[in-house]
């Protein structure tokens, strides 16, 4: 059986940004998000900073083809997205890490 990856779990989060201005994935952000949130980030600022200090280690897994995102990038994605579905993609990672830890 193999385990989907967090980057496959929130590739079913929809994206709620429109426009042309659009500079980081969507998947790439949420990502970046949860490991910043479990490195201990409390602020959008933290991930942000989290973000630009670990720009290097996350390139070995993300492209972040625009580097780090913004504090204010975090914040306006965060304001926008469907947070029933984050949640829903973020618990099934948890679930299927779990599970594969119990097997």
């Amino acid at each position: 059986m193999t385990t989907r990856t967090l980057v496959h779990w929130l590739e079913d989060v929809e994206d709620p940004r429109d426009g042309p201005g659009l500079k980081h994935d969507l998947t790439e952000l949420l990502v970046v998000a949860v490991c910043a949130i479990i490195a201990g980030a409390q602020s959008f600022t933290d991930m942000a900073m989290f973000a630009q200090l670990r720009l290097p280690w996350l390139r070995r897994y993300l492209l972040l083809e625009n580097g780090a995102p913004s504090h204010d990038t975090f914040g306006r994605v965060f304001r926008l997205l469907d947070a029933k579905r984050f949640e829903r993609a973020f618990r099934g990672w948890i679930g299927s890490v779990v599970g594969a830890g119990a097997a």
